[in-house]
C-alpha cells in the first residue's frame, strides 16, 4: 500500500482517481450480446451460456422444488445467521414505510404523496468466485416490503444459501443465467424471463455496461455501479489492527476494488501498513487482496480539516471512521455511500447484518446517489382532490398563470367549472 505523506491540494484530483477502463471498450463489446437477447431471446441466451461459461443449457429455470430443498443442504449455523441477517435487515427497512400525508395548500385544496411498489423488478446476483447471498437478502427485502408484484432473480450460482435468502424473500422466479445476457433478458424478456421495469444488482464491469446501456432504452436501474471501494479515517485512538482488517476485508472482493487510508498520524499509518502485512499473509483470497492493495494508498494529512475535505472529495462507498467523537465528526461528511462508527464497527456489518443495505453506490457516485432502500422499489404517485370551495379560491390563480402563458385550453378548464359551479 503506497504512503504519501502530506500532498498538496493540486494532487488530491490525481491521488483520489479510481482505477477503471474505458466504458465505451466495454460497451461495444457488450451492445452486440444485448442485440441478439433482444431479437432472438431464450436461443442466444443458450448460446452465450455456451460461448461465455462453457455451459450448455437445456432448460435455466430454477424449480420451486430447489428451492423448497435448498435449506437441507445448509448448516444450522448458516441458517440461523441468514436468518437473524434477514430479521434485522426487515426491521430496518420497514422502518422506511412513510404514511401519506394530506395536506390543504387552500381551502378546498388537498394534496398527497403515495408510494406504490413498482411492479416488475430484476435482482442480478453475481457468479464469480463468492456466492453473494447476503445480496439477494438486500435487494430481496425491499422489494418484499414494498409489495412489488413481480420478482425476478438471475443468477449463474447454483449455492443452496442463494436459494434459501430467495425464498426467505418470497422469490420464486429464479434463473441460472449470468453476465450481460441475464441483463438483457431482464431488460427485454425473452420466452422464459420475464420483462422487468427496474434491475437491481452488483456485477463485472460487463454487467455494469449492460445495466448503463438498457438503461438509456428506458429500463430503470438502481445507480450506477463500479468496483467495490472503502475509505478508512484513523486517527490516534484508532486500533491499527481493525483497520487493517477492514482495508482487507474489501480488498479481498477483487483485483479491481480500492482502499483508502486516511489519517494524521504517521505511527498510525506505519502500524496499520504492518498489520497488512501479517493480516493479508493467512487470507484465502490473499491473491486478490494484495492486486487492490496495490491500487491503494494512505495518506498522512495535517489536521481534520484537511482529512474531512480529501473523504468528502473521494466520496467513498463506505467510510469507517475510527476517529475520537465518530458521530459527531460524521455530521461533516456530505458524500458517502454508508458510514461506519468508531472502532467496533466493521463495513462487513453492513455487508451481511446489520440491517442497513450493502447495495451502495461506488466510483464517486454517492456525491448524487444514494444506496438502495426502500424507496428504490417504490414510485410515488401524487393525488389531489379539489372542492367545489376549492376551485373558487384557486381558479383565479390558475387562469391568470395560463393566461400569461398563452394556454388559453387550460383556461378554459378552470372557466367553465367556475361558470357552472
Amino acid at each position: 500500500m503506497k504512503i504519501i505523506k502530506y500532498p498538496n491540494q493540486s494532487e488530491y484530483k490525481a491521488i483520489l482517481s479510481r482505477p477503471t477502463q474505458d466504458i465505451s471498450v466495454i460497451e461495444e463489446r457488450v451492445a452486440p450480446i444485448l442485440k441478439r437477447v433482444k431479437e432472438e431471446g431464450d436461443i442466444a441466451i443458450r448460446d452465450f451460456a455456451l460461448k461465455f461459461d462453457n455451459v450448455a443449457l437445456d432448460n435455466f429455470t430454477v424449480n420451486i422444488s430447489e428451492i423448497q430443498n435448498a435449506e437441507s443442504l445448509l448448516t444450522e449455523d448458516l441458517k440461523t445467521a441468514i436468518k437473524q441477517a434477514y430479521a434485522n435487515i426487515y426491521k430496518f427497512h420497514e422502518a422506511q414505510k412513510s404514511v401519506p400525508e394530506k395536506i390543504e395548500t387552500i381551502a378546498g385544496v388537498t394534496c398527497w404523496r403515495k408510494s406504490v411498489g413498482i411492479d416488475k423488478v430484476g435482482l442480478y446476483i453475481p457468479g464469480g468466485t463468492a456466492p453473494l447471498f447476503s445480496t439477494v437478502l438486500m435487494l430481496g427485502i425491499p422489494a418484499q416490503i414494498a409489495g412489488c408484484r413481480e420478482v425476478v432473480l438471475c443468477t449463474p450460482s447454483n449455492h443452496p444459501a442463494i436459494y434459501f435468502a430467495a425464498s426467505l424473500c418470497g422469490i420464486s422466479k429464479v434463473f441460472r443465467i449470468g453476465g450481460s445476457q441475464a441483463i438483457a433478458a431482464m431488460a427485454y424478456g425473452t420466452e422464459t424471463i420475464p420483462q422487468v421495469y427496474k434491475i437491481f444488482g452488483p456485477g463485472n464491469q460487463y454487467v455494469t455496461a449492460a445495466k448503463m446501456l438498457v438503461n438509456k432504452e428506458g429500463i430503470a436501474i438502481d445507480m450506477p455501479a463500479g468496483p467495490s471501494e472503502v475509505a478508512v479515517y484513523a486517527d490516534e485512538t484508532a486500533k491499527p489492527a481493525f483497520v487493517a482488517a477492514d482495508l482487507l476485508s474489501q480488498a479481498e472482493h477483487g483485483i479491481d476494488s480500492q482502499v483508502l487510508l486516511v489519517s494524521t498520524s504517521e505511527t498510525v499509518v506505519e502500524a496499520v501498513n504492518q498489520e497488512l502485512s501479517s493480516q493479508l499473509a493467512v487470507l484465502p483470497r490473499a491473491e486478490f487482496a494484495a492486486k487492490a492493495l496495490e491500487n491503494s494508498q494512505a495518506l498522512v494529512v495535517e489536521n481534520q480539516e484537511i482529512a474531512l475535505e480529501i473523504l468528502n472529495q473521494y466520496a467513498a462507498e463506505h467510510l469507517i471512521m475510527s476517529i475520537e467523537n465518530a458521530e459527531e465528526v460524521s455530521e461533516k461528511i456530505y458524500n458517502a455511500g454508508s458510514i461506519f462508527l468508531g472502532n467496533y464497527t466493521p463495513e462487513s456489518a453492513g455487508d451481511y447484518a446489520s440491517g442497513t443495505n450493502h447495495t451502495l453506490p461506488t466510483n464517486g457516485y454517492a456525491r448524487a446517489y444514494s444506496g438502495v432502500s426502500l424507496d428504490s422499489f417504490t414510485k410515488k404517485i401524487t393525488v389531489q382532490n379539489i372542492t367545489q370551495a376549492g376551485i373558487q379560491n384557486l381558479g383565479k390563480t390558475i387562469i391568470e398563470m395560463a393566461t400569461a402563458e398563452s394556454l388559453e385550453a387550460h383556461a378554459n378548464a378552470v372557466r367553465v367549472r367556475l361558470a357552472n359551479n
